[in-house]
């Protein structure tokens, strides 16, 4: 049995989740009807908390408001290797994602896509709506540097869902409840 994995990346003021997901929308768009699995990633936001003891003391760090989603699912009647369920959301209003953004190259390329993206964090705040401001230079180069390791971790989940150890319902299996590991 496949027990959930939440991977963390963090820099400075902002992280990278990644987590597997089986989902199953209760309102679908035509076409998107039943069971959706694959891997999501969230661009969030880090908030580094003061020591609540010693120097030594262990520092708190909460893992906060997402600013970007890319979901790279498949539906799970279909062809592995699919990525027909792969999107992202380029804004995020709160902890609310915006709509679906299908793009052709995401799901004919999606590790090669995503590790572009991560690459130019300036475009991916700037076509979220969000400061740059809100980041500092090292979450930039840290994220830049990291690019290769995250989209590895992906690659190994996506392989995990593929090979079914990862995207699996709660429960029994049958595929009636839903579960987004942490995500």
């Amino acid at each position: 049995m496949w027990s959930p994995v939440l991977y963390l990346f963090g820099f400075d003021r902002i992280g990278v989740a990644v987590s597997d997901i089986y989902f199953v929308d209760p309102d679908p768009l035509a076409g998107q009807e039943g069971a959706e699995r694959g891997v999501r990633l969230e661009l969030r936001r880090l908030d580094q908390g003061e020591l609540k003891g010693s120097i030594y003391s262990a520092r708190p760090i909460t893992v906060d408001r997402p600013i970007w989603r890319v979901d790279l699912l498949e539906s799970v009647s279909g062809t592995p290797g699919s990525f027909d369920r792969t999107h992202h959301h380029p804004g995020v209003d709160g902890w609310e994602p915006g709509r679906r953004v299908f793009d052709r190259q995401l799901s004919q390329e999606p590790l090669k896509w995503l590790g572009e993206r991560l690459a130019d964090l300036e475009a991916v705040l700037d076509q979220a709506g969000v400061g740059a401001d809100e980041v500092s230079p090292a979450d930039v180069t840290g994220l830049r540097e990291r690019t290769p390791e995250i989209v590895e971790t992906v690659a190994r989940l996506l392989d995990a869902v593929r090979a079914g150890q990862a995207g699996l319902p709660e429960g029994d299996g049958s595929g009636i409840s839903v579960r987004a590991s942490w995500l």
